[in-house]
């Protein structure tokens, strides 16, 4: 998922809160769910799982709902203005994509008892949240690029151990969903690779977009969650659970390692004079994050909050009327056939 899975309170600071306390089962259906868990198989929405269970994947498939139908807004500004017919037809591909990557993981949501329209409508007052990575604006067209390669890059990283996650709908629905990152990742590198191998000015545009994007793309795996870092968190329990199968530290690093040959590739300086080589580890490491810059965005204080929000809850009013007509076509069509069993009756 995108990685910045917290509770309410969060907004004011205080930190990822821990699971409610866990409602026990008895002791037949505790031994069915630890079964399952032990032995690496599915948890489905037929099966008893704890209310803390229960109440995590609620929030976590929530939580990456709204970041999918949130995140359609900073590439849906540039379709308009994209620079020729193929780059417009791309992302209005990519941004249908997101959509129905919502659509998914709202049906997934569902499974576990929940109504959408309550999620929405806690998206909508503010007390769930949406990745910080969309609170940024989008000020060039070479941000469309950087946003492939690195946030749906991130999200990749984050996604593809959710395939095995140990909640069947949540794993099931995301097998398409990262087929289809990897499309938006493969086209926002090949965006930024066409602007490096072009004029000084479309270069320079590409240099400025991975500056702003860098860190916040990093921020998106969430606080460090290992080592003396360590901000407490959801981590080790949603790792118990095979929810999660890796912690935040260990998906950025791999996203490091990852991204900065490819920055190399396209000719880039990756906004980091601290990166380094440690031919020990075996790794890249970064420099220090701003997890200040990070909570006061979650809190509601980034560039966009406030113009994202406000959009979000214009479009699904303005969609009122679409959603009663859909309910009452489908209340003539039931009635229609009660009708005709009656008739044949």
């Amino acid at each position: 998922m995108y990685g910045t899975d917290f509770g309410p309170d969060d907004a004011a600071g205080t930190g990822p809160r821990p699971p409610a306390p866990d409602e026990p089962l008895n002791a037949a259906d505790a031994g069915i769910f630890d079964d399952l868990l032990e032995h690496d198989l599915r948890i489905e929405p037929r099966d008893e799982m704890p209310e803390a269970y229960r109440s995590t994947l609620v929030r976590q498939i929530a939580q990456h709902a709204h970041s999918e139908i949130i995140g359609m807004q900073p590439e849906g500004n540039w379709i308009t203005r994209a620079p020729s017919l193929r780059r417009k037809a791309i992302l209005i591909a990519k941004v249908q994509d997101e959509a129905g990557h919502g659509l998914y993981l709202y049906s997934a949501a569902e499974t576990l008892g929940v109504d959408r329209a309550d999620l929405l409508d806690r998206l909508h007052r503010g007390t769930q949240k949406y990745s910080t990575i969309f609170n940024y604006p989008t000020l060039t067209w070479a941000d469309v690029g950087a946003i492939g390669w690195l946030v749906d890059g991130a999200a990749i990283m984050n996604q593809v151990p959710l395939c095995r996650c140990s909640y069947g709908p949540y794993a099931r629905a995301m097998i398409r969903v990262c087929k289809e990152e990897s499309f938006h990742q493969r086209q926002g590198f090949e965006l930024l690779w066409t602007m490096c191998r072009g004029t000084d000015a479309q270069k320079a545009m590409a240099q400025d977009a991975l500056d702003r994007w860098w860190w916040p793309a990093l921020m998106m795996f969430g606080p460090p969650d290992t080592g003396e870092a360590a901000t407490g968190g959801h981590t080790a329990q949603s790792m118990a659970w095979g929810i999660k199968r890796f912690s935040n530290d260990d998906l950025r690093q791999r996203f490091v390692d990852m991204t900065v040959p490819q920055a190399e590739k396209l000719g880039l300086r990756m906004p980091d004079p601290d990166l380094a080589w440690n031919a020990e580890s075996g790794h890249w490491e970064h420099g220090p994050i701003d997890w200040g810059e990070f909570r006061r965005v979650l809190g509601g204080d980034g560039a966009c909050n406030a113009q994202r929000l406000a959009h979000r809850v214009r479009a699904h009013e303005d969609g009122a009327w679409v959603r009663e007509a859909a309910v009452a076509y489908a209340a003539k069509h039931a009635d229609g056939r009660s009708r005709r069993r009656g008739s044949a009756a």
